[in-house]
């Protein structure tokens, strides 16, 4: 029988970096991703250190997955927009961002989709709030909610161009 852990674990769409990190460290403990689910994160033992982890907000895209094979990443699998790869720690260093402003273009990406996401919310929030008999303050409060994760993705992004500013004089 393979051995598998299954660790059930919340990251706010602010703490990506976070949960980057929290996987690289299950690698380097000899657990490597093998599949992601809500919250559902599955491990199977390897060796330590075996495995680099990424993540990033991504389309689906053949034509990228693909490219991402070329390199030798392999694709975990995909919560939502969020997609999952892992890599031989032993080939070449795994970024998937080579620069500032390719940070600063995943994170606009990122508060871009909580923008419209969050708008609909506020709407239906809105709308719904006039009739007593549904529950638009919960729309509402999601919109509250992903307003806010888009000031922490705004803030990201400010720090990064206060960054390239520095390295640029």
């Amino acid at each position: 029988m393979k051995e598998e852990k299954v660790i059930h674990r919340c990251f706010w769409v602010w703490n990506f970096e976070k949960e980057e990190r929290w996987l690289n460290t299950m690698a380097q403990s000899g657990w490597v991703l093998t599949k992601v689910g809500f919250c559902t994160y599955h491990f199977a033992p390897c060796q330590p250190s075996e495995y680099t982890i990424r993540l990033e907000m991504h389309a689906p895209d053949r034509d990228y997955l693909q490219f991402m094979e070329d390199i030798g990443a392999e694709y975990v699998g995909r919560m939502v927009q969020w997609v999952y790869f892992r890599r031989k720690a032993e080939l070449v260093q795994f970024d998937l961002f080579s620069d500032i402003d390719s940070k600063i273009a995943h994170l606009k990406k990122i508060g871009n989709t909580l923008s419209v996401i969050g708008g609909a919310n506020l709407l239906i929030g809105l709308v719904n709030s006039f009739n007593p008999t549904h529950i638009g303050w919960l729309n509402l409060l999601c919109a509250t909610l992903l307003m806010y994760a888009l000031g922490r993705i705004h803030g990201k992004m400010e720090s990064l161009r206060n960054d390239r500013l520095l390295l640029e004089s």
